[in-house]
């Protein structure tokens, strides 16, 4: 197969697997197409969670079709067990559920816990992380090392650290993260949206308010819900500026006062 054939095979997938997400069956054609393409953890996971959040933001969660004892069935083949893995625990990614990931994860099989694929492993860093759980920094670092530059593997890491607000210099790490390769650009609104999160948490207001008014400038027309969150990003760093702009104008007025 040559590389534009490929290309259009996984576009071709990439399609079937986001045009009807109110169709039962969908995730198992979406097994026999990464089958048929002997398709790599990163093709995988770029397809699954695009699937997911389509079939999400549809109303058909990928996790009212499948159930938690199809990702720890220690019986399915190697492309069926992660493809459903890939589905089902960025769908519960995308609801913030780090628990239920966690539990997952940790009820596989021993063998299939020790061959866990790089982008498995990061939704694993980030039900540790979004739980402010120390281990995650840990596993974080070591997908970073297979990782690279592939950019889904860096969200999921990236909106880890953005949960977990009581991580020890998680603040800092995520500004780290969205400096490195493809984030360097500067262009991925959701990126500057968890920077902008981050600069607040450090106390760099100015910062975080020109953040997150580029990416509402970089955000697509039509984005509601992600939208939302920038405003409510935007109304917290203003808020929180407003507070500490007073705090200190009130230390300095009555800082030199003996009560």
């Amino acid at each position: 197969m040559s590389s534009l054939e490929r290309r259009t095979a996984v576009l071709r997938a990439r399609t079937r697997a986001t045009v009807n997400p109110a169709d039962r069956s969908w995730p198992g054609r979406l097994v026999g197409d990464l089958r048929e393409l002997d398709a790599d953890w990163r093709e995988s996971a770029e397809m699954c969670a695009d699937a997911a959040w389509t079939a999400r933001a549809a109303g058909h969660s990928i996790l009212s079709l499948l159930s938690p004892d199809r990702i720890t069935d220690g019986g399915l083949d190697p492309v069926t067990a992660r493809t459903f893995r890939h589905l089902y625990l960025s769908a519960l990614r995308y609801d913030f559920r780090c628990s239920s990931i966690q539990a997952l994860v940790e009820q596989l099989p021993q063998p299939a816990r020790t061959r866990l694929d790089c982008y498995s492993r990061a939704l694993y860093a980030f039900a540790l992380l979004g739980q402010s759980r120390p281990e995650g920094l840990g596993l974080m670092d070591e997908v970073l090392d297979e990782a690279g530059t592939h950019a889904k593997t860096l969200h999921v890491l990236l909106h880890g650290l953005w949960l977990g607000q009581d991580l020890d210099q998680g603040a800092s790490r995520l500004l780290a993260l969205s400096a490195r390769p493809p984030f360097d650009t500067g262009t991925d609104p959701i990126v500057l949206f968890r920077r902008a999160g981050a600069l607040r948490r450090l106390g760099r207001y100015d910062e975080a308010l020109a953040t997150i008014d580029t990416a509402m400038e970089l955000l697509p027309p039509g984005d509601i819900s992600v939208h939302a969150d920038l405003v409510r990003e935007r109304s917290l760093i203003t808020a929180i500026q407003d507070l500490h702009t007073h705090e200190h104008t009130r230390a300095c007025r009555y800082g030199g006062v003996s009560a």
